[in-house]
């Protein structure tokens, strides 16, 4: 790690009142960096950016919806206004679901795309011109499931490929003028409340499915952890991420024997 890289930076972070979003934020706020704040629900937003006071040399919480052009057009202007620029933007806001592909509407797919995929090419585009001067940094949280696509998510998947990709062209593109984009595609990360989810959802799904990553026998990742090697990768400009590390090799699988990556898959996840 380079002493004091995030010293004074301007961090811009989506999805950050809880999770790996709030996560890569004290991270920052413990590297001493100006912090922006980004979520949905204020009440959370500001306990979450109290929280950070005593570490960042600056806080500043936005209530904003991503999945809204007016909001992130808000958002930059209220950042350019308080701090002049940004130096990273963290895409951390997202969410998944539980159904069979087939029983998954295609509304629901845009619902997902929304969220997951066309909010950071949103927040993206917004703040890409002074991250591109600054030489700094994008990163996407995508999901294991940006590179493999494992049964009941319904949309998740296909929203998360889509991330992928859009993290690739960008750094084909604008890598070469000084911009760093690193796609995070990590297994479940441990929660808070660690009670079961998406129990509303597929209903007739195996009750394994409805556990984090849908069943995948991978042991939940502590996001406190994940924001370190975050930050990290970021300081040596590396284009992934992939945690934990063995699945690499199933993901090397699925582009040259998908029928034995199918397999693996399956043995992967429980149920």
């Amino acid at each position: 790690m380079q002493p004091n890289y995030w010293q004074d930076k301007i961090c811009v972070v989506t999805g950050a009142s809880a999770g790996l979003g709030l996560a890569v934020a004290r991270a920052l706020a413990a590297r001493r960096a100006k912090i922006v704040l980004v979520a949905r629900r204020k009440e959370s937003l500001e306990v979450a950016a109290a929280g950070l006071v005593a570490t960042a040399t600056a806080v500043l919480p936005v209530v904003a919806d991503v999945t809204r052009q007016e909001d992130v057009v808000r958002l930059s202007q209220t950042v350019f206004d308080h701090f002049g620029s940004a130096d990273f933007l963290c895409n951390c806001a997202g969410r998944s679901a539980r159904s069979n592909v087939l029983d998954t509407p295609p509304g629901e797919f845009q619902k997902m795309l929304d969220v997951n995929f066309l909010a950071a090419v949103r927040t993206t585009q917004a703040f890409a011109d002074t991250l591109l001067e600054h030489r700094g940094h994008v990163v996407n949280v995508g999901s294991l499931a940006s590179k493999v696509a494992p049964r009941f998510l319904g949309g998740y998947p296909a929203s998360k490929f889509a991330l992928a990709a859009f993290s690739q062209q960008l750094r084909l593109e604008l890598g070469p003028q000084g911009l760093h984009v690193l796609l995070v595609c990590p297994g479940p990360i441990q929660r808070a409340d660690p009670a079961p989810r998406y129990q509303q959802e597929g209903v007739n799904l195996p009750a394994s499915a409805h556990q984090p990553g849908a069943g995948a026998k991978l042991r939940g990742i502590e996001p406190e952890w994940l924001a370190d090697k975050i930050l990290d990768a970021c300081e040596r400009r590396r284009l992934e991420l992939v945690v934990p590390w063995k699945v690499r090799l199933l993901v090397a699988l699925a582009q040259l024997a998908p029928r034995l990556a199918d397999w693996l898959l399956l043995r992967a996840m429980s149920g």
